[in-house]
């Protein structure tokens, strides 16, 4: 009986000692899934700063692209004008090219073709 009792005993305690080795392993195994969208702080913040900046430079970029179609839309007028000027009935009229009107030869006067 006494021999029984002590196998009981190891027994018991080798049961006890696997099933904390085995609980300890199972949580050592465990590991954890972070899934991130990628919107941090600092790339909120990036983002506002390129919103802001593109904003303030609304402004000059409208500023440029007026003055690039003003160009434009002169430069055509002149072109048309030059043709008007060159086919003008007036003999006396030419087409200066420096300031971009049709002037008399013998005045200097700017003619309407």
């Amino acid at each position: 009986m006494n021999k029984t009792l002590s196998q009981r005993l190891c027994l018991t305690a080798m049961l006890t000692l696997g099933a904390v080795m085995y609980t300890t392993c199972a949580m050592a195994e465990t590991s954890k899934l972070v899934i991130e969208s990628g919107d941090s702080a600092q790339s909120r913040q990036q983002a506002a700063m390129e919103k802001e900046q593109w904003n303030d430079t609304r402004k000059l970029r409208n500023k440029v692209n007026t003055r690039t179609e003003k160009e434009w839309d002169k430069a055509d007028a002149a072109f048309d004008k030059r043709d008007k000027c060159e086919q003008s009935a007036n003999i006396n009229a030419y087409w200066e090219p420096n300031t971009l009107r049709c002037l008399d030869r013998r005045t200097g006067r700017t003619v309407a073709p």
